[in-house]
């Protein structure tokens, strides 16, 4: 039997977490370079005022014209903000610091929860293909988040194995909540990655062991470690996966990858 909630175009995925420093624009942009290896097209949606992802896929301040600050509250097409990047299959929708002032812009306009929704549907979208949109979110429970929520099919979790990592989850699992409740009945979490994860820390086995214990099988088998490549790979422009595509970071976002697609093929069986 199909999933009902399985999309026609492309699964969109909000990566958010309200916590800083987790993980969330380095998880975006190697899960996406890791599912083109795997032949898919995705596009990735850069909704961090930091604009950080934008930076680590090479993309110049300069050149980003058009933004997500203007696919959100501008005329702009969705054409006309897309980017290619030098990994192939990535395109990017670039963000500047343009974008901190859209969450006051935002409550003005009476359809603030589904500007990125409508854009994201727009029928030019459908002649570039693409089989996933990874959305970037700021680090931040606000107006550009739910946006994102509201957009997306799915959301995914970036969770450092740190002390008091699961602290704020329960906040972030509310407005998940409260998304469903109001505009998007169908949203789902994707699942939960460990990031940063060290193996000779007790601490981050005692992370994993709680995630898992409370989180269950919402928690990827897959867990990303804490890799000087990954860290590197941003200085660069590029995913860890062309910086050094043998390192154990570029490794577990392969295995990450390949975790969520059998998972949504699953689903959809």
């Amino acid at each position: 039997m199909s999933d009902p909630t399985r999309p026609a175009g492309p699964r969109i995925i909000a990566i958010a977490n309200q916590k800083g420093g987790v993980g969330k624009t380095t998880t975006t942009i190697n899960l996406g370079a890791a599912l083109c290896e795997q032949g898919q097209k995705v596009l990735v949606v850069d909704l961090d005022p930091q604009g950080n992802a934008s930076t680590g896929l090479g993309v110049e301040t300069e050149d980003r014209e058009y933004t997500t600050y203007d696919l959100l509250l501008g005329d702009v097409a969705v054409t006309d903000v897309i980017l290619p990047t030098s990994t192939e299959n990535l395109s990017l929708i670039p963000a500047t610091v343009d974008l901190s002032s859209a969450d006051i812009e935002l409550y003005s306009n009476e359809k603030r929860s589904f500007l990125l929704h409508d854009a994201l549907r727009q029928p030019a979208l459908d002649s570039y293909g693409f089989d996933v949109i990874l959305v970037d979110c700021p680090p931040s429970l606000n107006l550009l988040t739910v946006n994102a929520m509201v957009a997306a099919h799915s959301v995914l979790v970036p969770l450092q194995s740190e002390f008091f990592a699961l602290e704020g989850l329960s906040q972030l699992m509310l407005t998940i909540r409260e998304v469903r409740q109001s505009a998007n009945p169908a949203l789902r979490i994707e699942g939960i990655v460990l990031t940063m994860y060290d193996a000779r820390n007790n601490l981050s086995q005692h992370v994993e062991a709680d995630a898992r214990a409370n989180l269950g099988d919402l928690v990827f088998t897959t867990v990303i470690p804490r890799n000087v490549r990954v860290s590197e790979a941003p200085s660069y422009a590029l995913p860890v996966l062309a910086y050094d595509t043998s390192s154990k970071g570029a490794q577990a976002y392969r295995a990450l990858a390949e975790e969520l697609v059998k998972k949504n093929d699953q689903r959809a069986a």
